[in-house]
């Protein structure tokens, strides 16, 4: 079953409410010259920038999928970036500058990304972007970024076996999200698993990963299968994974295919108690779309969850539900895009400048103290250190710590550390 098509509206409404889409300055806006070396692709000499910064306002690009599969996680990731920019805007901007959001829809398409992220960049002059969910999106604006010598910052968990200096992951890499779900796995004694996920490129690296790591830790892999982003029909997939009586699922789809494939789940007669699902990008607003009545007792491994008790998190939490409605739920998608934004502006402060060199320059070791915790970005590998946390679903809709790490883990993208990581590109 997917989502609903009035849902989806809703999605979109509040997002149209929330996010205000500037008029696009004219590409003869005051130039100003873009520094920095060659880029990592090898394309030569940087590209000049078009962001105008004579004026009293600095432009940001917002770019996530309002409309589509991935609306139903992406739409709250838009709703918390718009939060960070009017909390920074209230406190009087970065560097005396009010930031002006540039909203654009990916609708759920990576060819839409990339054409979005070039427009932002090369036609509206914004100086960072903030956006995309899926690894495919990502990797169809990196060349994009690359090429124009501009930043974009990445809030979403992913695969890992990648950075860029035109990118800043803020979500998790391997090291910090799903080998702590596998130690923690182990730790409990599976010894087998089946896994699930979206046909594209984040769960085919994924499971590549868990393959290597299983082979190296006893772990058996009953089944594997994938449905393409998007899928509403799981009974195969839910009938084999009943057969092969694993210890239990590892669940790397994304978007709306969770709500279909819980619910079939659940059809099945399958019961957290007896094979539970380990999902990486089911968060507080997918439970509510899936039905936490679905998910009562399964697990999640992210490194946030609005149930955490900080100071921080609370202000946060009160803020987002003040902004958009109360008891509207957040997530650990939607607190890396907040936070991506706070990055951003520690850095030009740090650095006093916008150009995208000098913010390079200045990332190394700039901190935020976020509602997941204090976070230090890694000048190297342009990712963050983050806390593991694994997390059980509880029947009203949030998710409640059962593991974390106990200190934020140094971001290993490539997972040299792990000897038997060795092999994998």
């Amino acid at each position: 079953m997917s989502v609903s098509r009035a849902a989806r509206r809703g999605h979109v409404r509040r997002a149209a409410r929330l996010l205000a889409v500037p008029t696009a300055l004219a590409l003869s806006a005051v130039l100003v010259a873009g520094c920095g070396s060659k880029d990592d692709a090898g394309s030569g000499e940087a590209a000049k920038s078009c962001v105008d910064t004579s004026k009293d306002t600095i432009k940001i690009g917002s770019l996530h999928s309002l409309t589509g599969t991935m609306s139903i996680s992406e739409v709250t990731v838009a709703n918390s970036t718009k939060l960070a920019v009017d909390q920074i805007n209230a406190a009087g901007g970065v560097l005396g500058k009010k930031i002006q959001i540039v909203a654009e829809d990916g609708a759920s398409d990576p060819k839409t990304f990339a054409e979005k992220a070039e427009k932002l960049v090369s036609s509206d002059c914004v100086a960072a972007v903030f956006g995309g969910w899926t690894s495919a999106s990502r990797k169809a604006m990196k060349p994009k970024f690359e090429a124009l010598n501009s930043l974009l910052f990445y809030p979403v968990q992913y695969e890992g076996l990648e950075d860029s200096k035109n990118i800043f992951y803020t979500g998790a890499t391997t090291n910090q999200q799903i080998v702590p779900a596998l130690d923690y796995l182990k730790q409990k004694g599976i010894k087998s698993l089946y896994l699930v996920g979206s046909d594209y490129v984040f769960p085919q690296t994924a499971n590549r990963e868990i393959k290597a790591y299983a082979q190296a830790n006893g772990i058996e892999i009953k089944g594997e299968d994938y449905a393409p982003l998007g899928s509403t029909d799981f009974s195969t997939i839910v009938n084999k994974v009943r057969n092969a009586k694993a210890g239990a699922v590892f669940n790397t789809l994304n978007g709306d295919s969770n709500v279909a494939f819980f619910r079939e789940y659940g059809n099945a007669g399958l019961k957290a108690a007896d094979m539970p699902v380990v999902s990486v990008s089911i968060a507080e607003e997918e439970a509510a779309g899936i039905g936490p009545q679905f998910l009562a007792g399964q697990l999640t491994a992210w490194n946030y969850y609005e149930t955490l008790d900080t100071p921080q998190n609370k202000a946060f939490v009160a803020a987002y539900q003040a902004a958009v409605g109360a008891g509207k739920p957040t997530s650990d998608p939607m607190e890396a895009a907040y936070t991506s934004v706070y990055l951003w502006k520690n850095m030009v402060e740090k650095a006093k400048s916008f150009a995208v060199a000098d913010v390079q320059k200045a990332a190394d070791g700039v901190t935020f103290d976020a509602p997941e915790g204090t976070v230090t970005v890694n000048g190297s590998n342009h990712h963050i250190t983050k806390t593991a946390r694994i997390g059980e679903i509880h029947p009203d809709g949030l998710i409640y710590t059962v593991w974390d790490s106990g200190k934020p883990i140094i971001p290993d993208p490539y997972l040299t550390s792990y000897d038997w990581a060795k092999g994998l590109k």
